[in-house]
């Protein structure tokens, strides 16, 4: 999925990978702090975190937005580009491996592959389906029991309750009960 792809205002993740050239690791790392407090400053950044590799010379940088343009606007800036010169004998961004999604794509991932999460609409049918449930359990068993209990504490209950459920449990179950319609095998 390109930036362009997601609508203006959406919050935007962006997986970037980056090829170090061996030995230059130290040097790697020390350049990856210095970016990060840039675009820490940038405006719409709402976080970078750094996956250093295990084994090899690939390191992946997650970068959150508050939407698409701001981030694409990081991407084409100057102070970036500025960065980016710094390293050019050191490591090489690999464009074609860069990752952009809104957050819901996670729970419709198939491990161990690449394939494109489903369109949206199946997106929000399935989790509406994984959420009806416990929403109606949680509103009937729990609200009752808090009628008595602060506004901001009988709010948390919900989401602490409902949104492990849907990670953990529901939205991985049903996201493989569902495989076949989610994400349909190409035509031949």
């Amino acid at each position: 999925m390109s930036t362009t792809d997601v609508r203006r205002g959406e919050p935007i993740t962006t997986v970037l990978t980056w090829q170090v050239r061996p030995g230059r690791e130290q040097e790697f790392e020390e350049w990856t702090r210095g970016i990060t407090r840039c675009a820490r400053e940038f405006p719409g950044n709402e976080g970078v975190s750094w996956l250093r590799p295990e084994d090899g010379h690939r390191f992946h940088a997650v970068l959150r937005w508050s939407d698409p343009h701001r981030l694409t606007a990081w991407l084409e800036s100057d102070e970036r580009a500025s960065w980016h010169e710094r390293i050019e004998n050191v490591a090489t961004e690999i464009g074609s491996e860069r990752q952009s999604t809104t957050g819901m794509e996670t729970w419709f991932s198939l491990p161990g592959t690449t394939v494109q999460a489903p369109p949206r609409w199946k997106m929000v049918l399935t989790t509406f389906l994984g959420a009806y449930p416990f929403t109606f359990l949680i509103q009937w068993l729990v609200t009752p029991q808090t009628t008595t209990w602060p506004l901001p504490l009988r709010a948390a209950v919900f989401p602490i309750v409902l949104l492990p459920v849907l990670t953990y449990l529901v939205m991985p179950l049903l996201s493989r009960l569902l495989r076949l319609w989610l994400f349909p095998p190409p035509h031949r």
